[in-house]
């Protein structure tokens, strides 16, 4: 496949993040089967997607859509909630995917080495968004920032294979750049994901609240997360991650704070809990991190209650 040619794409998880980019390739002329529960693939079928965004403006896009995938697929982007994944990947059978490059678009590190015990490992190419993208109704995406990056990796993918996808979500609209590392990857998001996630929870604040208010208990939490994550990526900062966080509209809440205020799972686990996972493997201590994801379990238990 190469980017002038209408890829067949398959997208898991038509939420915030898998429906606005299921939209965009809908809309630069890809087919693409979005894979759902029943009542939202009907939906689906019935509207297309419609997208209200900063950066692209507003449109709609007609899209297939069913419970499991029943064909091959040239691409299969899985955009769903760590909480919801293993439940969800039994819509993408291995035997349907066949030779389709898997490319999860989640949060956290540690999903790799999930699916590429369900899939071959050359066909996982895991990649990390920047982008606030909201699903608010089946099929209405709401995109609020004013950029849509992805860093695409995939150690044991062939690089033609990745330069190819890199080029055909480019010319969807959505900036592409293709990484070497795909461990240094993941876990330059996380440096600068948890901290954010975990704090706009507890907080119920805002990015730009957050980095006013409480910005030296934001910057602590930093220090903390940037030294566990440079066991993975030598060259993360407490100064980069920084500048990223003065950098984004003041209005940006993470996807978990959000998922905290429709009153959805947290992905709590997939973020400070691997952080904590990955400092006891290398003695790094984490008193800040330990306590937030402490706090966020007794609050989520009580939500839950």
């Amino acid at each position: 496949m190469n980017d002038s040619t209408p890829w067949t794409v398959a997208v898991l998880g038509p939420g915030g993040v898998g429906g606005l980019l299921a939209a965009l390739l809908a809309r630069a002329g890809h087919r693409v089967i979005c894979l759902a529960r029943e009542t939202t693939a009907a939906t689906l079928l019935r509207t297309g997607i419609s997208v209200h965004s900063t950066q692209f403006g507003d449109f709609t896009a007609a899209v297939e859509a069913g419970t499991e995938l029943i064909e091959p697929v040239d691409l299969c982007l899985i955009t769903c909630k760590q909480t919801a994944l293993e439940a969800a990947l039994r819509r993408v059978p291995p035997a349907a995917v066949d030779n389709g490059l898997i490319v999860p678009l989640l949060n956290g590190v540690e999903h790799p080495d999930l699916l590429c015990r369900r899939y071959r490992t050359e066909l996982v190419a895991p990649a990390v968004i920047r982008v606030e993208s909201t699903r608010i109704a089946p099929g209405v995406i709401e995109h609020g920032s004013p950029f849509t990056d992805i860093d695409l990796a995939g150690d044991a993918v062939p690089p033609k294979r990745l330069d190819a996808t890199a080029a055909m979500l480019n010319a969807a609209g959505a900036h592409t750049k293709v990484q070497p590392d795909q461990t240094a990857t993941l876990w330059r998001k996380m440096s600068f994901l948890a901290p954010m996630a975990l704090l706009t929870t507890r907080h119920g604040l805002s990015i730009g609240e957050l980095r006013t208010a409480r910005r030296q208990e934001l910057l602590e939490l930093v220090e903390e997360t940037t030294a566990i994550s440079r066991a993975f990526a030598a060259e993360i900062n407490t100064d980069a991650v920084m500048r990223v966080y003065d950098d984004f509209p003041p209005e940006t809440k993470s996807s978990m704070q959000r998922d905290a205020e429709a009153g959805r799972p947290l992905e709590l686990d997939a973020i400070g809990g691997a952080l904590l996972r990955a400092a006891d493997r290398h003695a790094t201590q984490a008193p800040i991190i330990r306590r937030l994801v402490t706090e966020l379990t007794v609050l989520a238990r009580s939500a839950a209650a």
